[in-house]
């Protein structure tokens, strides 16, 4: 019998909140966490808005010497994982080190170091001004590496690199090490700290960027009209993954089963879906047939959704495609109307989202939905969460050079969800 998975502990840092329950609550009534940018002077910037994690204080989880190596990605996974921790419970001893893993995603890992130390060689010319702990600090593995160390946790461990579906992926493949045995608890998500001069330059240039500079708030508007780019955010989303008898030897309180993952490749272009999407509706195809269910019993899918006009319509088509007469009873929102685009950290944190929806019975809306753009037809949940009793969620994520990303959560129950 396949192993199960499930659910035991999340833990989170937004823009929407320095937690999961301040994250949530702000998701459930609607708030943007979208504003000016503050990390830098973007006056001369076509796109001056992003989803800045706000008042906070990493000297609540690290001592001063590491907040002083540490860039800030590192610091959110760590806080995060802390969160996650306490909120499973768990305590790694002698007994579960060895089986337990870390693997947490970042498109781009130290980008904010990488530039402070580049300015600074550049300004003296002088190699010796480089900080020993630079390399450490800018590695986008360095997030599982520092948890994994806080932890003890001396089982497997990796870092996804997958551009925008980072954090998925980081579950998918945790996801897969206990059901293939190789660990009984996985500490997973992703990160990332990437407001930047380089990726708000460089993500300008590529005219992906909102430039809706005098309303950030509604700014962000996927499946809208008038939707003109996303939203460059940061955060951190972090869930723990245990084999279900483990869980339930320790007593553990179960969120929701993770049930099915699926990962595919566009083969199309680096930066751009295909029409239609093939690739996303084969990986939520792929994510289906693994939990043993079909199509028409999913309830509801936290859309990638980025408020870019190619995706948001080519997402759109794929799910029509793949469900048929199924999307006039199927809920898709996207979370990234308040959250803007967390980059790797995306798929943590919306599989969140997807898991409290589980939860709570509550979906999340879609703000900043007034006039749906051409063919985007399906229930977008907009500008007002709903609720409503579901038993299945789904979480796309999709990212640069064709990877899409998906997971299916289900509602925990004694019996398996598949026998096979």
């Amino acid at each position: 019998m396949k192993r199960r998975v499930v659910v035991t502990g999340l833990g989170a840092l937004t823009p929407l909140g320095n937690s999961v329950n301040q994250t949530w609550e702000s998701a459930v009534t609607g708030k943007s966490g979208i504003g000016p940018i503050t990390k830098f002077d973007s006056s001369s910037y076509k796109s001056q808005i992003a989803g800045e994690i706000k008042n906070f204080d990493p000297a609540q989880f690290v001592n001063k010497q590491e907040i002083r190596r540490y860039d800030d990605f590192i610091l959110y996974a760590i806080a995060s994982s802390e969160m996650a921790m306490a909120d499973a419970k768990l305590t790694i001893g002698p007994e579960l080190s060895e089986r337990t893993g870390v693997i947490i995603g970042s498109a781009i890992g130290g980008l904010a170091t990488i530039e402070e130390e580049i300015e600074l060689l550049l300004n003296h010319n002088n190699p010796r001004k480089i900080p020993t702990f630079m390399v450490p600090a800018i590695l986008a593995n360095s997030a599982s590496g520092n948890v994994s160390i806080r932890f003890g946790a001396k089982g497997p461990i990796n870092c996804a690199v997958t551009a925008c579906a980072a954090g998925t992926s980081a579950i998918g493949d945790a996801y897969k090490t206990i059901v293939y045995g190789d660990a009984d608890i996985m500490i997973t998500g992703g990160v990332e700290a990437a407001i930047t001069r380089m990726a708000v330059g460089g993500f300008s240039a590529m005219r992906a960027l909102s430039q809706r500079n005098d309303e950030p708030q509604k700014a962000s508007r996927p499946f809208d009209k008038d939707r003109d780019g996303f939203v460059i955010a940061e955060g951190c989303g972090i869930i723990i993954l245990e084999e279900l008898s483990v869980a339930l030897n320790r007593g553990a309180r179960i969120y929701a089963e993770l049930v099915g993952y699926g990962c595919t490749s566009d083969a199309y272009h680096v930066a751009a879906p295909p029409p239609g999407h093939e690739g996303a509706a084969r990986s939520m195809r792929i994510a289906i047939k693994e939990a043993g269910l079909n199509p028409e019993d999913i309830d509801y899918i936290n859309a990638h959704g980025t408020s870019t006009p190619l995706n948001d319509l080519y997402e759109t088509q794929a799910i029509n495609f793949l469900f048929g007469e199924h999307v006039k009873k199927l809920m898709v929102s996207s979370t990234k109307s308040m959250t803007g685009h967390m980059l790797g950290a995306t798929g943590g944190v919306e599989a969140i989202f997807a898991v409290k929806s589980l939860h709570e019975n509550i979906i999340p809306p879609t703000i900043n939905l007034d006039n749906p753009g051409e063919e985007c037809n399906l229930d977008y949940v907009p500008n007002v969460s709903r609720r409503k009793e579901i038993n299945t969620a789904m979480s796309n994520t999709f990212g640069f050079g064709g990877v899409n990303a998906v997971l299916l959560f289900k509602k925990y129950s004694e019996s398996p969800v598949s026998e096979e």
